[in-house]
């Protein structure tokens, strides 16, 4: 997925401001499991919640105005209830790896219980997985 960064994206220093990171990170998270075929908000109707329950970044160069940058998404492990996922934001104009970290997703029910990943995302995942590993 694709962002471009305006002012408002900056700090007083002129560089992204470190939170903004995450909300990049989340959409592109939205927009990976859509573009697999998987809604978010559908996906919470039906009784399938996915929240953040641990992250881990490393800052490693600064994104400024008007920069277009490139958020990857990808799973290293898929568990029974959760799915750790990789996620790198890369400058376009030279790509520079600006951030890179692993965020885990539970898999619970609206009344926060934890619950097995659907069959037909655990599918998905695993087949995105196994071929990360072949390209490797």
């Amino acid at each position: 997925m694709q962002v471009r960064i305006y002012y408002e994206d900056t700090d007083s220093g002129g560089v992204v401001y470190h939170a903004n990171y995450l909300k990049f990170m989340e959409r592109a998270r939205s927009e990976y499991f859509r573009s697999h075929g998987f809604l978010v908000a559908e996906l919470a109707q039906n009784g399938f919640v996915f929240p953040v329950v641990h992250m881990e970044l490393d800052f490693k160069a600064p994104a400024l105005h008007d920069d277009l940058l490139t958020v990857e998404t990808a799973p290293v492990v898929v568990g029974g209830a959760s799915v750790s996922l990789q996620q790198r934001i890369v400058r376009e104009r030279d790509g520079r790896l600006l951030v890179e970290g692993t965020v885990v997703l539970a898999c619970i029910t609206p009344r926060l219980k934890a619950q097995r990943i659907p069959l037909a995302i655990r599918q998905m995942l695993e087949r995105e997985l196994k071929e990360r590993v072949c390209e490797r």
